[in-house]
């Protein structure tokens, strides 16, 4: 299966946060999977970092580094990604958040993440 990150899982995965259960952590080490993170996040993390956000203060560039390094792939915007957001109902404001859901909705894959607003939606989302 092919998988993306939410912005919090990704920062969770990069930094080994104690958060991720057995359960997610089993899903990124099968070799069965593919693991991808967005541009997106990576944009969100330098946003929120210049902002001085408390769980965004870590370096985007390495952050990204560590993640290719580790083997996921890194998954870029394309026009058809943002046109999606468009169809999107108002159910989460996060602009960021927005585009990973239909980015995972294009391309696709399952989108992951521990936020419940965000597993509302419709389509490939899985709340972990």
């Amino acid at each position: 299966m092919r998988f993306l990150l939410d912005t919090h899982l990704l920062l969770w995965v990069a930094l080994g946060h104690k958060r991720l259960g057995r359960a997610v952590v089993s899903l990124l080490t099968d070799p069965e999977n593919e693991v991808l993170f967005s541009v997106s996040s990576i944009w969100e993390i330098a946003i929120k970092r210049g902002l001085k956000k408390s769980s965004f203060l870590h370096d985007p560039r390495e952050i990204r580094r560590q993640m290719i390094a580790n083997g996921y792939d890194e998954l870029s915007i394309q026009s058809q990604h943002v046109v999606a957001v468009d169809s999107l109902a108002s159910l989460h404001k996060d602009p960021f958040d927005r585009l990973l859901i239909a980015q995972a909705i294009v391309e696709g894959v399952t989108l992951l993440t521990a936020d419940a607003i965000i597993a509302r939606y419709p389509g490939p989302i899985r709340k972990v």
